[in-house]
């Protein structure tokens, strides 16, 4: 937790802020930020997201050992996951460091991926198609894309992807900010 608090600290001070700026950023007061930067209050997960909101920064900052960064992933290293209520399936493809702002994915549509919801945060959104073709309705506009042609996007903006082949589209994407 020592480190957690060092960190907080650190970053105060490299971004020029008072506990003042500090307290109005994030909603939290500033005798608790105080407490905090000294290790002398617990500090829930709430607060400390708070606070990484205010740095702009991915709250796993926190926790990362800088000895432990990655910057190559291997083939048979990289994860997969499935959105609930999604087809695509998610191949990450990042490395693992502190302060990591892009989230590099391969995507791969089902054959006749559906749109079912529209998605919309802060942030953007670049995809390359690999293979196949995908449609993107971004802000009401549907933009068709196929193999070797890309498409980049605010994502403040309603938007989803379909695939409209009987096989899979495969894309490579790269968002912001890091979710996962």
């Amino acid at each position: 937790m020592q480190e957690v608090c060092q960190k907080i600290r650190e970053l105060r001070k490299q971004s020029n802020l008072t506990l003042k700026q500090m307290s109005e950023k994030t909603d939290l007061s500033v005798s608790f930020l105080s407490q905090i930067e000294r290790g002398s209050s617990s500090l829930a997960i709430s607060s400390l997201k708070k606070i990484a909101e205010a740095f702009e920064i991915n709250i796993s900052y926190f926790f990362d050992d800088r000895s432990n960064n990655t910057y190559v992933t291997k083939k048979e290293d990289q994860s997969q996951f499935k959105i609930e209520g999604l087809q695509t399936l998610y191949t990450q493809l990042n490395g693992n460091f502190a302060q990591r702002s892009l989230a590099p994915y391969i995507l791969t549509l089902a054959p006749n991926q559906k749109g079912k919801k529209t998605f919309k945060y802060a942030g953007e959104e670049f995809y390359y198609v690999l293979k196949g073709v995908v449609i993107f309705n971004i802000d009401g506009k549907s933009y068709t894309i196929a193999e070797g042609d890309s498409i980049h996007f605010p994502s403040s903006l309603d938007h989803y992807g379909e695939n409209p082949l009987n096989e899979e589209s495969v894309l490579l994407g790269v968002i912001t900010p890091v979710v996962l």
